[in-house]
Parts: structure tokens; sequence; C-alpha cells
């Protein structure tokens, strides 16, 4: 079950879906996607095996509320997996450009690990586990924000974004390797995994 607020985003990611189950490389099962607000989720409580929150707090305003409701519906002992920008390459995004983060449902507050942290452990969550990730991102989004974030003109970016997209589709070793070495460095997104707490 996957879930997002933007009606737009949910139907475009159904036809994705749908696309790729028609290729025969949707991996088997059935895929849920519904709209829904992350503040108010329309689960009972204890519901889900688990739950995954990709890039999403950096949009919410009451991110303590969001918390709460991913955590509301989470199983006792089951995991939290949290993705959010990395500080450093996030920071460099705002600098330069305001578009990057005042734009519609853009970011609204760059995450500090321990900040993070602190926020999931209040809601009852124990981390287990932590890494970066998305590396090879950090130029491309670099770029973006240099040229404009909503300029699609720019073939270098767009020849970039395409490098990108090939590498999630492909897998090669080459690209994952590179990925795995910078990520310590580089890595764009900082990546939680969180047990909640049996009563």
């Amino acid at each position: 079950m996957g879930i997002d607020i933007d009606f737009d985003d949910v139907v475009e990611t159904k036809n994705r879906l749908n696309t790729h189950k028609q290729m025969g490389d949707h991996g088997g099962g059935e895929c849920w996607v519904s709209v829904a607000d992350i503040c108010a989720l329309p689960f009972r409580d204890n519901f889900f095996d688990l739950v995954i929150c990709s890039e999403v707090l950096e949009h919410i305003q009451d991110h303590k509320t969001a918390v709460t409701e991913a955590v509301r519906v989470l199983k006792p002992g089951k995991t939290l997996a949290v993705s959010v920008p990395r500080y450093f390459p996030e920071r460099i995004c705002w600098a330069l450009s305001d578009n990057y983060h005042t734009a519609r449902n853009g970011h609204v507050r760059i995450y500090k690990k321990k900040a993070l942290v602190d926020l999931l452990e209040s809601a009852g969550l124990t981390p287990w586990g932590f890494h970066f990730a998305h590396s090879l991102h950090v130029p491309y989004w670099w770029l973006k924000c240099l040229v404009g974030p909503d300029r699609e003109d720019c073939r270098p970016i767009n020849a970039y974004h395409r490098l990108l997209v090939w590498n999630i589709m492909k897998k090669p070793w080459i690209t994952k390797f590179l990925d795995k070495m910078l990520n310590p460095i580089l890595g764009k997104s900082m990546v939680l995994y969180l047990r909640k707490e049996r009563k």
C-alpha cells in the first residue's frame, strides 16, 4: 500500500505500476496506491508489519503528528524506515536556489541526524540501523539548483537524469560500486531503521 497526498502523483504511480506489471517486472503480488494525508492516516492502530516514510517528513510542517501517525499504524515490534535529505547536500541546494525549497510542497526543514533521531525516539521508536544513500543523485540536484529547479531545457542535466533513471532500472555493478563508495561522504539521503516498542 502506497499513499501520497497529491492525487495526480498517485494516478501517475498507479499507471507506472500497471506498466511494470504488463512488462512482467512487477515482482508478483498486488500493489495498492491511495490518496491520504500522513497526519491523518485512514488505517486502524497496529495495522502494518512495515512502514516506509521515504522523503516525506522534510515536506511536512507538523512533522510530529506525521511521525505519531506512522507509528500508530505500525505493529509493535515492527520496523519503521525513514529517509530524509542529508544535511550537507541539502544545505547546498538551499544556498543555490530559493525556488528549491520555497516551491509548492517544497522542503520546509533540513534535518541533522540527532534532531531526527530525537523526534523518532520521542514517538516510541528505538533505532537499530542507519546509512546514507543516493550519492550519485547529489551532483544532479546541485546542477538543477544552479540553473533553476524548474528548468527542463538544460541538456547536460537532462542527460544526467537519463543516466540516473538507467542506473535505477539496470543496476549496473559499476554505479552500484561508486554509489556505495561515495555514500558515506556524499550520500543525499539519510536512512534510519527503527523498531516500535512493545507496550
